[in-house]
């Protein structure tokens, strides 16, 4: 069956199309896995593996530093690959990936002092988690002053990739006594004193992206580690700049899941009578399918501008918000043309319906997205979303 490709990068280039391929062998082996890990709830160890193996964790680290140094696009379109055959391997590695692309793009734009992290992640294939995602604008778990630093107790949930993590990148909220509530960012490795995982991702779908509990006991983190401040529950400049790069990588993934969804739904039609009804809840699954497309487009261009900012924030939640719609209505619509064949785990619809849910639970959700797009038409202040 001729698949339905479409090109998310802005230009093409030799090494985007050397890892695309790599993409494509790989994930005949990935997708093998899936169904197993799925139906364990293991996390997606050897696909990670493979992943390291053949060089993708550096994937977004500048050529100067050592990485293949593929641009956001490009990276876009390789998680968009990449859940075509393991939805979960793709989720979690855009996690890992989005660290990096932001990193990177601070080191181009910024000048920030983050070459010595991209440079180990190169060089030493280490895997960055995040604790973004979960704490939001809010923060959690609680930072104690001591003598040279802090004391963080914590707790960060949705750490997908923790299995095989070596750094966190998470916060916590100190109450400084003249500033106020205050969100400490730093970076913790997961072998620190103190730190621990709790398997607990027992979910409805992307059931092999190892995202457990990560618990921060009395851990210290020295005034030196500490790599940014901000007011608690308020945005920050550093949000701008991570969710210009980290949401179109995000959502490239479920574009991927939907665009499995539909190919699936096919090769089970295929041999069905023709009938208009059957054409008809085609039909709808491709409008939706474009429509996904149409957005996550527009998500990728408006982080090429690269201008962090409330309105880019507020276009990239547009995207995302109508990106996730299109992509749940995608896999509704699977199901449904599909008949009841979609039910059996077996066929692998069912699997894809639940791994699609994801979609919903990323910030901004959409109440939040809706009221922060309102006040900015209305020219009002941008309440905490």
């Amino acid at each position: 069956m001729t698949a339905h490709t479409i090109d998310l990068t802005i230009q093409d280039s030799p090494s985007k199309t050397h890892w695309l391929e790599l993409v494509e062998q790989l994930g005949k082996q990935f997708a093998a896995r899936s169904q197993q890990v799925d139906e364990s709830d293991r996390f997606v160890f050897e696909n990670y593996a493979d992943l390291k193996a053949h060089g993708f964790v550096s994937l977004g680290v500048p050529q100067a530093l050592g990485g293949a140094g593929l641009n956001h696009a490009q990276l876009c379109e390789v998680m968009h690959k990449l859940a075509q055959h393991c939805s979960s391997t793709a989720l979690a590695f855009a996690m890992h990936t989005h660290q990096v692309a932001t990193a990177a793009w601070r080191w181009e734009h910024q000048n920030a002092p983050v070459e010595g992290l991209l440079k180990r992640v190169a060089n030493e294939n280490i895997i960055i988690l995040s604790s973004g995602g979960s704490d939001w604008l809010e923060g959690s778990g609680q930072a104690e002053r001591v003598e040279g630093g802090f004391v963080i107790n914590a707790r960060k949930v949705f750490a997908s990739g923790s299995p095989v993590g070596d750094l966190l990148m998470t916060s916590a909220v100190y109450e400084d006594p003249d500033a106020g509530a205050t969100v400490l960012h730093f970076a913790v490795p997961l072998s620190a004193p103190g730190v621990a995982i709790e398997s607990t991702w027992k979910a409805l779908g992307m059931r092999g992206t190892g995202s457990h509990d990560i618990t921060l006991s009395n851990v210290f983190v020295a005034d030196a580690g500490i790599a940014g401040k901000r007011p608690q529950g308020k945005w920050h400049p550093s949000f701008h700049i991570v969710s210009m790069i980290a949401f179109p990588l995000i959502y490239s993934v479920y574009f991927g899941v939907a665009q499995a969804a539909r190919d699936r739904t096919l090769e089970h039609l295929k041999k069905r009578p023709q009938g208009s009804h059957l054409a008809y809840l085609v039909g709808g699954l491709e409008n939706e399918l474009t429509a996904a497309h149409l957005a996550l487009k527009h998500m990728i261009a408006v982080a090429a501008s690269n201008q962090p900012g409330l309105e880019t924030t507020n276009q990239i939640m547009t995207g995302r918000a109508l990106v996730a719609r299109a992509v749940l209505n995608v896999v509704e619509m699977a199901m449904e043309a599909t008949g009841g064949t979609a039910f059996y785990r077996s066929k692998g619809i069912e699997q894809l319906f639940r791994d699609a849910q994801g979609a919903r639970y990323h910030p901004l959700r959409d109440g939040d997205q809706r009221r922060m797009s309102g006040q900015l038409a209305l020219n009002w202040t941008v309440e905490h979303t």
